[in-house]
């Protein structure tokens, strides 16, 4: 954790230096979504229904496997989803699909790690709203799009806007960038059509997720499986490079195995040299660390696959908002 995230979340007031920037970024930030809600600023519009899903704080909360959720859901009802990501941390100038072949480095960690899954196309590219376009050209069948981290790209019209919120980490001291981690204030989430609380129960009015997750695959050798049980009396190193890395220990740590932690920062790019842990039996990694890692790893890398189980009435809530636009909900 970065000086930053030590003093976001820390329950004290924000750094007398920051508190003004703070102040003029929530000046800047309500202005630019006024200039969007007046027309100011142009916004397009798709033929086909638009599911946000993304947060109002840095980092990670779980959107990433709410979207594979929706997405298997979303095709368990007869729908044929689109996925759209900006491709945070790839090279790629123009909108393009992610294959599973694609690396870290051309499209990003996360879109990657969605392609792989194989569940629907998966595209990526800064102007969400183009790149939704090109890929329905591509992809006649697709029929809803769902944005990956768009709650603020509101250059894209939605129909359906979703907010997660860590349930562990919540808002830190409540202020915006930079004097705490907040993108947008709290109050944005008034606005939004759901939001989703990872890891704890929801509050009334909110949808509960929580993140399972008990298999870990070889990453060398995809078809060999492990339990936790499997990791028993070894030497086990854990790394994380994800918005939360001690979710992802706490997990390790409640399914009893012992290991040492290496945190490091969201989307980091790992060399091999920073996993050659001395007197290492197995590394442990999350599925977004390993698609990072798969150039250079070795039998000891293993990968826990997570899936998130989510209140089933969410689907239901969002087939209500969209209904409209000629599918029938089933």
């Amino acid at each position: 954790m970065n000086w930053l995230e030590y003093l976001w979340y820390r329950v004290t007031p924000p750094h007398l230096i920051l508190f003004p920037l703070s102040l003029i970024f929530r000046m800047l930030v309500s202005l630019r979504r006024a200039m969007y809600h007046n027309g100011i600023l142009q916004s397009h519009k798709l033929s086909i229904p638009v599911v946000v899903v993304g947060n109002i704080s840095v980092g990670g909360t779980g959107k990433t496997p709410l979207i594979l959720a929706l997405t298997q859901q979303l095709i368990a009802r007869g729908w044929h989803p689109l996925i759209v990501s900006r491709g945070y941390g790839g090279s790629a100038q123009q909108p393009q699909q992610v294959a599973a072949d694609s690396t870290t480095q051309q499209v990003g960690d996360e879109p990657l790690l969605m392609a792989r899954r194989e569940l629907c196309p998966v595209w990526i590219g800064r102007d969400r709203a183009a790149t939704a376009q090109l890929a329905m050209l591509a992809h006649l069948q697709c029929d809803v799009v769902l944005c990956d981290d768009g709650l603020q790209h509101y250059h894209l019209q939605r129909d359906v806007e979703i907010a997660v919120v860590d349930a562990q980490r919540g808002f830190g001291n409540g202020w915006l960038l930079p004097a705490g981690p907040l993108r947008e204030p709290m109050s944005r989430l008034q606005t939004v059509d759901a939001v989703v609380v990872n890891g704890d129960h929801a509050p009334v009015g909110h949808y509960a997720m929580q993140l399972s997750g008990m298999i870990f695959y070889n990453l060398l050798d995809p078809t060999q499986t492990a339990t936790a049980a499997d990791f028993q009396s070894k030497n086990n190193h854990a790394a994380a490079g994800i918005g939360n890395p001690q979710r992802y220990f706490d997990h390790l740590n409640a399914l009893g195995i012992r290991f040492t932690p290496h945190p490091f920062p969201d989307h980091h790019a790992y060399l091999a040299t920073e996993l050659s842990f001395a007197d290492c039996d197995a590394i442990l990694l999350t599925e977004k660390d390993a698609v990072k890692c798969s150039a250079f790893a070795d039998k000891k890398y293993w990968v826990l696959r997570v899936d998130a189980q989510i209140d089933p009435t969410l689907t239901d809530h969002i087939l209500r908002k969209i209904a409209p636009h000629g599918r029938k909900i089933t």
